[in-house]
């Protein structure tokens, strides 16, 4: 739980400067990849990608011994740290309802550490790691005309997708259960990791940039964490502590609407100020 919780440090404070870093990127004309190269030119949004590296670590770590379902609430919470880094760096108040919120998180994940048992000890199918590198395909795909879909619903697609992509990884990591290179090279749960992860990303950029950020990482929030919880669960064999299940379930629960009530600190404009509201990006 200390690498899930130390992930997710890492990730909310990669949000808050790769949100600055794609607004400023967007002064210049082209397409996702245009936008996405730009981006990759600012120091923030680099020193983002470094976090997300760092971040990734501990997640890989955290998934060896946690459930996912623990391991994808604690990720959630990330946006409680940008809600708290937004707040430090960037001069942003926080309501009250928006403290409560982050208290809230912090009760879900408290419930999931103390339910959560160890992870599943069952083998995913070939059928299954198959299954992540075709929905890691479809994330692609999704990526490479996400700034030609309709702008109603633009911003939920694109997040919902980005959190399918990041999804797949936190399953694919499950289903690699050897790093010898061969055992790599015809696993497709590797090549699952590998696209799922940079769909994501670009995904994650053109949201940030093309639509409401507060839907696009509400939408975010929701694609990975329910849906790998329930493979976990379904497929892995992912369990709580005997006698706790209705305290995992609660806890997720509340770990994830905490996450969603705190899902406008997505929000950052292009002087590093973040906004208030839930407005529309330009």
């Amino acid at each position: 739980m200390v690498c899930a919780l130390g992930a997710a440090v890492c990730f909310g404070t990669a949000t808050v400067l790769q949100a600055v870093a794609a607004r400023a990127a967007s002064t210049g004309g082209g397409g996702d990849a245009a936008l996405l190269l730009r981006a990759l030119r600012q120091w923030r949004y680099l020193a983002g990608l470094g976090l997300d590296g760092l971040g990734f670590v501990f997640q890989i770590a955290a998934l060896r011994s946690l459930p996912i379902y623990a391991v994808g609430a604690a990720l959630a919470s990330s946006l409680a740290v940008t809600a708290v880094v937004a707040a430090r760096l960037l001069g942003v108040r926080l309501r009250g309802t928006e403290w409560a919120a982050v208290g809230v998180v912090c009760a879900g994940l408290a419930m999931l550490g103390l339910a959560s048992g160890a992870e599943g000890h069952r083998d995913g199918s070939m059928a299954l790691k198959w299954a992540m590198l075709g929905t890691a395909v479809a994330v692609l795909l999704l990526g490479l005309v996400g700034g030609r879909l309709p702008e109603r619903g633009r911003a939920l697609t694109l997040g919902l997708g980005a959190g399918f992509g990041f999804g797949v990884v936190e399953v694919a990591v499950r289903l690699i259960d050897s790093l010898s290179l061969s055992t790599l090279v015809g696993n497709p749960a590797t090549y699952a990791l590998l696209v799922g992860g940079g769909a994501a990303f670009l995904l994650l950029t053109t949201a940030l940039q093309r639509g409401s950020v507060t839907t696009a990482t509400a939408g975010l929030v929701i694609g990975e964490t329910l849906g790998p919880a329930a493979v976990g669960v379904v497929w892995l064999g992912d369990r709580t502590r005997s006698g706790l299940e209705w305290l995992a379930v609660l806890g997720f629960l509340v770990a994830v609407a905490g996450a969603l009530a705190l899902a406008r600190f997505g929000e950052v404009a292009p002087g590093g100020e973040a906004v208030e509201g839930a407005g529309e990006l330009g």
